[in-house]
């Protein structure tokens, strides 16, 4: 790599492109902006059935590291759609492509054979598009293959670590951890995740990096929720770890003492019909709505249009939780004022009683007291948004925390090139 350059990453993700995951669509979009070249690498084909206008925005190119199926694209990407004439091709052609890929090869004897298949794959298109970085965006499916094809092509590869990538039962620490010393450098996106990391895997305190995700602030411009309508909303998938249960039994305490409201539940997923039943349950079914996904431009207006950003988030049984949700970020920065709870970063941005309100986790009669503040008090909405986006310009700006991003990335390849010029 020549510094003078525009650093070339590969960017590797589970899938792409995915509704909810428009933060790593603008973290693309950033580098672009500021230069870098990103060549996007997915794992398995989307799964959702619409797109965010953001989307059409990002200049690289994706590339599908999919198993081959008698010349088409599986639908089932499971291990046994990769037959043994796949993975020696693979094999031959890595062979052919990768200096030392034979030496290489034998670190990865371990691993299963359809996560080396791919990152064999996803080494030789590094070599071929001269790429300098590999840069896995959760710390699971995708930093294993990131991992193994940086190996294969002898370069660096960083990751970032979020939620349920580190958190869930279903995590191996053993992996985690190799997977942490092979980096060349590891970001998590808050305080509280950065010390759960150095105390769990003992890594050094320089190669860990807290780096917020970021907001053009442009694009979630400050309004006043002096005189919003008596609108709750909130936005997630419908998982247990959102806490929406919660939210929907807050919902008919409020109705049951008269007070004027309407609650917008917006997302999809697997537990819509149990979430529905509790409202029909309840009563609610003219108060409190489901709406289903939305485009991004739709729920900013949503967010614009409403006098409270409830998010009830939970530590799920199985360990999962949630980061630090951008939608949190995303209405603070419309100065929708936020109730919330104290799960993993979110503290770090909604300050209780500066910059939002937070309650405890798992209780309705709280997060219903704290809803109704906001709902009968403009003031308090205006004080707490004022805070709030006073935070969010000093932490969140998109531009810096992906400039500190590419830190992270071209101090990677420098250690690439050093370990290279010394026979590493």
């Amino acid at each position: 790599m020549l510094f003078d350059a525009p650093m070339r990453v590969g960017y590797v993700v589970k899938r792409y492109p995915r509704y909810s995951e428009t933060f790593i669509v603008r973290e693309i979009l950033a580098h672009e902006k500021a230069g870098m070249e990103v060549e996007i690498f997915a794992l398995r084909p989307s799964n959702d059935g619409h797109f965010q206008d953001l989307i059409a925005r990002v200049k690289g190119r994706v590339n599908y590291l999919y198993f081959p199926a008698d010349g088409q694209l599986p639908e089932n990407l499971a291990s046994s759609t990769l037959t043994a004439a796949h993975f020696w091709r693979a094999i031959k052609e890595a062979g052919v492509e990768l200096p030392g890929f034979w030496a290489a090869l034998a670190d990865l004897k371990n691993e299963k054979m359809s996560d080396v298949y791919q990152a064999l794959n996803l080494a030789c298109e590094v070599r071929r598009k001269n790429l300098d970085h590999l840069h896995a965006t959760f710390a699971s499916d995708a930093a294993t293959v990131a991992r193994m094809a940086a190996r294969l092509a002898g370069i660096g590869y960083s990751l970032t670590a979020r939620a349920k990538d580190i958190f869930h039962e279903s995590v191996r620490e053993d992996d985690l951890l190799q997977k942490f010393q092979d980096a060349t450098g590891v970001i998590t996106i808050s305080d509280y995740h950065l010390e759960h990391l150095r105390e769990t895997y003992g890594l050094a305190e320089d190669h860990m990096h807290r780096i917020y995700n970021g907001l053009d602030l442009n694009e979630f411009p400050y309004s006043s929720p002096l005189d919003r309508p008596p609108v709750i909303l909130s936005v997630g998938r419908l998982v247990e770890k959102k806490g929406f249960a919660d939210l929907i039994d807050a919902c008919g305490m409020l109705a049951s003492r008269g007070l004027e409201f309407r609650c917008r539940i917006v997302g999809a997923g697997k537990l819509k019909a149990e979430l529905q039943a509790r409202i029909d349950r309840r009563g609610l079914g003219d108060r409190v709505e489901l709406t289903g996904p939305m485009p991004q431009a739709s729920v900013i207006e949503e967010m614009r249009n409403a006098a409270v950003m409830a998010l009830p988030c939970i530590i799920g049984a199985d360990g999962d939780r949630d980061g630090l949700p951008n939608v949190i970020q995303e209405a603070l920065a419309l100065g929708t004022p936020v109730v919330t709870t104290d799960v993993t970063g979110i503290p770090e941005v909604v300050r209780d009683e500066e910059t939002g309100l937070q309650v405890p986790q798992q209780d309705p009669t709280a997060l219903a007291k704290a809803i109704e503040r906001l709902l009968v008090d403009p003031a308090l909405r205006v004080r707490l948004a004022q805070g709030a986006r006073r935070l969010i310009e000093a932490e969140f700006d998109i531009d810096r925390n992906t400039a500190r991003r590419r830190e992270v990335f071209r101090a990677g390849c420098e250690a690439s090139l050093a370990n290279c010029a010394g026979g590493v």
